[in-house]
């Protein structure tokens, strides 16, 4: 991902979210500019991302992934700009994942999370953690993660911000 990619992604995070969990072009700029090598876009076949060749438009953007180091116990909390990371992350917090309607089924989910997950094992992280919301537990099963149910006051907290139904998962890296 690049920092041009934004409002193509901006406009991915609209399709998938409706009217509710957007978070600003801030929010998601300061993870992208924090952790550059963990931060990732699908590009629609036959067009090229922003680093090649110009003209990448809304429509070629399928979907992204934000990730980057972090502390297990202390997720962020929702459409939050972080300022850095922590001194000694302790796990690779899976920030947001979204896909344009015309991609799902289509595998770009798990291309995205596998590239991703390549840089995080590279940085020697050996757990992952997300806030999974909308009922989307199920999907994150398939990458690994099982639900966190007894979690400290403190993510309870943070959950809270994130809508009915969030949880806490976790996985081994």
């Amino acid at each position: 991902m690049q920092p041009g990619d934004l409002p193509h992604v901006l406009a991915v995070q609209a399709l998938a979210y409706g009217d509710v969990m957007l978070e600003s072009e801030a929010t998601l700029a300061s993870r992208l500019t924090l952790s550059p090598q963990t931060c990732w876009v699908a590009v629609d076949a036959g067009t090229t991302g922003a680093t090649g060749v110009t003209g990448l438009t809304k429509a070629s953007i399928a979907g992204y992934l934000f990730t980057h180091p972090w502390r297990l116990a202390a997720p962020p909390p929702l459409d939050t700009v972080l300022d850095a990371l922590p001194d000694a992350p302790d796990c690779w917090y899976v920030h947001d994942m979204a896909l344009a309607p015309r991609t799902r089924g289509a595998g770009v989910a798990s291309q995205l999370y596998a590239a991703a997950l390549s840089a995080a094992q590279s940085l020697g992280l050996r757990a992952s953690a997300l806030v999974a919301v909308q009922q989307s537990q199920g999907f994150w099963a398939r990458f690994g993660y099982r639900v966190t149910v007894d979690v400290s006051p403190q993510i309870a907290a943070k959950l809270a911000g994130y809508g009915d139904g969030a949880v806490f998962m976790t996985r081994e890296l």
